[in-house]
């Protein structure tokens, strides 16, 4: 992993939320539907959480807004952009520009999504 110190939660909001925008501007200009749902973001740590660099690599994920998933393994940031809409597509190009955006920073991230 990659120095994340200088990555806050804030940075990670406002691109996902610029991606979300775009996207919802591009394909939904005066407004509309789409299939509703849920999108987040996965990361995988990369060190086991009872060493010192895992638990330093946990508390960094922490610190971003992630939280355990259900597994315990990885760590979860649902809806990244914050954008208000149910509009699963918008949701996911947020996820995917955080996602990307956490990868540039050495972590394994990866956009998850799912219809309601």
């Amino acid at each position: 992993m990659l120095i994340a110190t200088a990555l806050t939660e804030q940075d990670i909001q406002a691109v996902a939320f610029d991606a979300a925008d775009k996207f919802e501007q591009q394909h939904f200009p005066n407004g509309g539907w789409g299939a509703c749902g849920f999108a987040w973001v996965t990361v995988y740590p990369e060190h086991k959480g009872n060493t010192r660099a895992g638990r330093a690599e946990r508390r960094v994920l922490e610190q971003l807004g992630f939280r355990k998933d259900w597994t315990g393994r990885a760590y979860e940031l649902w809806n990244p952009s914050k954008y208000g809409t149910q509009n699963v597509d918008t949701l996911e190009a947020g996820a995917q520009a955080a996602a990307q955006l956490l990868q540039q920073y050495g972590f394994k991230a990866y956009a998850g999504s799912r219809l309601d």
